[in-house]
């Protein structure tokens, strides 16, 4: 069942959505060369905390950390540690915050220093496709069209669209119906509606689309270790079409 949010409930998940959007700012200004993944972790999670929120994913299903941060050929759910940053790759942070019981969910991917420009190509293009799926989630369209702008424009991009991870309706839970695949056709899937409340969550590979679980039960890498980038916000369906609650 997909729920769909009251004012009262889009508020709170607008603060939420602040919350993770702050604590990207803050973490992107650390982001630098030598940095330990435990110490943006660290300062993601005293900021949170400050802000009158919780963690929104550490101990969801398990998860030791505040933040996921994925470095490289790996898409998502990167374990924070000791692994130190390293000039020219690209890294990407997923951030959840509760405020109130409600949730706020944001990632981006960003560059450490210097990259090439093809690892420039592939954030702008990830982020790209993020938007344009943003703008297909409009009340009277179906979830098929987001994913479908989003297949499409990576795909005539030449990169590959992960199938096994996708998004998700948010709200009083970080993960509600209904899921929102980065890929799939046009006119299917649920029926979207005023008051809905999606997170949209590109995850774009360089190259193929297949991805492998690494042995720690939780970080997903490329198959074929070629770069990955991961954008997502949470949105509100409303009468004026989707509106950003991480912007």
């Amino acid at each position: 069942m997909i729920s769909i949010k009251n004012k009262d409930e889009i508020n709170l998940m607008a603060e939420a959505g602040r919350i993770v959007k702050d604590t990207l700012f803050l973490l992107e200004e650390n982001i630098a060369p030598g940095i330990s993944t435990i110490e943006l972790d660290a300062i993601a999670e005293k900021y949170i905390i400050s802000q009158g929120a919780e963690p929104g994913f550490k101990g969801l299903y398990g998860y030791p950390s505040t933040i996921c941060i994925s470095i490289e050929d790996e898409v998502v759910h990167g374990l924070p540690g000791e692994t130190k940053l390293e000039e020219g790759q690209i890294v990407g942070i997923d951030v959840g915050s509760i405020y109130k019981g409600f949730y706020g969910d944001h990632a981006k991917s960003f560059p450490v220093g210097c990259i090439s420009d093809e690892k420039k190509k592939l954030l702008k293009i990830t982020n790209e496709c993020l938007m344009k799926g943003i703008k297909k989630a409009c009340s009277g369209n179906r979830v098929g069209d987001i994913g479908n702008v989003i297949q499409n424009y990576a795909e005539d991009n030449g990169y590959g669209v992960v199938r096994e991870l996708v998004g998700h309706g948010i709200g009083a839970k970080l993960h509600e119906e209904p899921q929102i695949p980065n890929y799939g056709l046009t006119g299917t899937g649920p029926l979207i509606e005023e008051g809905m409340c999606f997170a949209i969550e590109p995850m774009i590979n360089m190259g193929s689309k297949d991805v492998y679980t690494k042995k720690d039960g939780w970080t997903i890498c490329t198959k074929d270790g070629k770069p990955s980038a991961h954008f997502e916000h949470t949105i509100v369906v409303t009468d004026n079409g989707p509106e950003i609650l991480t912007i």
